[in-house]
């Protein structure tokens, strides 16, 4: 019986330190910081123009617009801007187009979406002789923010 009391006397002593350890804690104060960064650009949206071919000296013709993006995320076509070229010794200043406001997302992966608005390409009737421009080529090299 004797040892029996003290084995049930050293279990509470041990009962009662670990007790005593199981509150205790150290106090102290601590700062830190984080980063992360975002993606940096995912790419560029590719603009195509299309438009009829046989465009003569006062006429105009409509110009569409499309889009690809090889992205892996949607990006934002805002207002396509063309800056008009033509081949051999066409006058590319006879021919204009206004920007176009399109404010369009092209989502990710998608190719040859046609955006919503079109452009006007306008062929000017100067008072001059024309002729350079027959069956010249005429580039639209085109932007958008």
């Amino acid at each position: 019986m004797h040892i029996k009391k003290k084995i049930v006397i050293a279990a509470a002593a041990v009962v009662a330190i670990g007790a005593g350890t199981a509150f205790a804690y150290w106090s102290t104060t601590g700062s830190g910081t984080g980063s992360g960064a975002n993606a940096s650009s995912n790419g560029t949206v590719v603009l195509h123009a299309s438009f009829a071919d046989g465009l003569t000296p006062g006429a105009s013709t409509p110009v569409t617009f499309s889009a690809d993006n090889a992205g892996t995320s949607s990006l934002q076509v805002g207002t396509v801007t063309s800056v008009v070229s033509a081949s051999g010794t066409c006058d590319a200043s006879w021919f204009t187009i206004a920007p176009v406001a399109e404010n369009q997302t092209i989502a990710a992966g998608a190719t040859g979406v046609e955006l919503t608005n079109k452009g006007t390409l306008a062929f000017a009737d100067t008072a001059t002789n024309q002729d350079s421009c027959k069956g010249a080529t005429i580039t639209l090299t085109l932007s958008s923010n």
